[in-house]
């Protein structure tokens, strides 16, 4: 069987047991997931970049020390490390960005919720894309933890209980702040006038 194949668990006890060539395929499945996700709240190339490596640093230190315990959640485990270096950059220096922005294929800086895939506009109706272009429209507004859940519930379609793991928060938090978001997007959606279209 070839090692593209193997799952990410498969994976990681190869790399553990001195196989590099492992670690080389986890990277590659999954760097564009991981380095959107840092740029998504960094908004700073450069700063995503440092941020990335790090993340690896911290990964390859993790699994040559035989200390990881996350099987069977690399990838949340992964951008749990992330998040808490980007956390840790912004306590010093005192400032989180907003998340709003994302990189394209292309390198070109995108509003996040441009990019995710829409349904075949042909099948759908006037007003229910009247009604998604209201939704981008107000969503970055969101107070950040609740723009955070909804941007990765929605453009990374990870389940409440990954969201909660890479936030370090509960579950019930998690869905807590869908449900907040949701109530404020209808607010703010109120007050634009748009229920029309609900």
């Amino acid at each position: 069987m070839s090692i593209q194949l193997l799952s990410d668990n498969e994976l990681v006890k190869m790399y553990m047991s001195g196989n590099e060539d492992a670690l080389a395929v986890l990277v590659k499945r999954h760097k564009r997931r991981i380095f959107s996700y840092i740029y998504l709240i960094t908004k700073n190339r450069t700063l995503t970049e440092d941020v990335f490596q790090e993340t690896f640093f911290k990964v390859i230190q993790t699994l040559k020390r035989q200390q990881y315990s996350e099987e069977g959640k690399f990838l949340p485990w992964v951008l749990r490390i992330s998040k808490n270096l980007i956390i840790d950059h912004f306590r010093k220096v005192k400032k989180m960005p907003s998340i709003s922005k994302v990189t394209n294929e292309e390198g070109e800086e995108v509003n996040i919720f441009d990019i995710i895939p829409e349904p075949d506009l042909r099948k759908e109706t006037e007003e229910t894309r009247l009604f998604k272009q209201a939704i981008r429209a107000v969503i970055n507004q969101l107070p950040t933890d609740q723009r955070e859940v909804v941007v990765m519930r929605t453009y990374y379609d990870m389940s409440f209980k990954e969201i909660a793991d890479i936030t370090n928060v509960s579950i019930n938090t998690s869905l807590g702040r869908m449900r907040y978001a949701l109530i404020n997007l209808k607010k703010m959606m109120e007050n634009k006038e748009v229920l029309a279209y609900m």
